[in-house]
């Protein structure tokens, strides 16, 4: 099972927080209002359907997957015999855990009234490709551990950081699904 911590938080400036701006902060609460009031009045609509295909193409060793930004071609990784002219599914999976991290950032950041004059979020993780390979039936298959290094550029004061950074790990989708993963099963039709 991969572990997903959040570290490397480095953080710039000193005193007191300028904020994002208190007009930010009301027109996202604004916008979330809705949205909130009836999730709670009907918490089945809050059940939200997610889906992601891939057309597998065998000869090349290779599968396309649409997503928002256009096509992806994922293939093997060089350290599984690819050749890196296509995406890893292994750095996908990852890409998407700053993609998550980085908009849940933000819009903590946003609600708390914390000015990020720049951020970054990077994440580390490491496999093991003799599991892949199936070189070792010993070896896990899949990424172990996961690290994310947010790199901040704020005045904020380091509690009202410390108070970002736990919100935005509670509340980043991707990451809780990692940490608490959910069963994943196989069907064919």
């Amino acid at each position: 099972m991969a572990t997903v911590g959040v570290a490397g938080v480095g953080v710039a400036g000193a005193g007191a927080a300028r904020g994002a701006g208190a007009g930010a902060a009301a027109a996202l609460r604004e916008r979330q209002r809705p949205l909130k009031k009836g999730y709670q009045d009907e918490p089945a609509s809050a059940l939200v359907p997610s889906t992601a295909t891939a057309t597998v193409d065998q000869a090349g060793l290779t599968a396309t997957v649409s997503t928002w930004a256009g096509d992806v071609v994922a293939g093997l990784h060089p350290a599984a015999g690819g050749d890196g002219t296509q995406a890893c599914s292994g750095d996908i999976l990852l890409q998407s855990l700053v993609a998550c991290a980085g908009v849940t950032l933000s819009s903590v950041a946003t609600a708390l009234g914390v000015e990020l004059r720049s951020a970054t979020v990077t994440a580390n993780g490491t496999w093991d490709a003799r599991g892949t390979l199936g070189v070792d039936r010993e070896a896990p298959v899949g990424l172990t551990s996961i690290e994310l290094v947010l790199d901040l550029d704020t005045d904020a004061e380091e509690s009202k950081v410390a108070r970002l950074l736990e919100l935005t790990e509670r509340y980043c989708v991707v990451a809780q699904t990692l940490a608490d993963p959910p069963e994943v099963t196989f069907r064919h039709t």
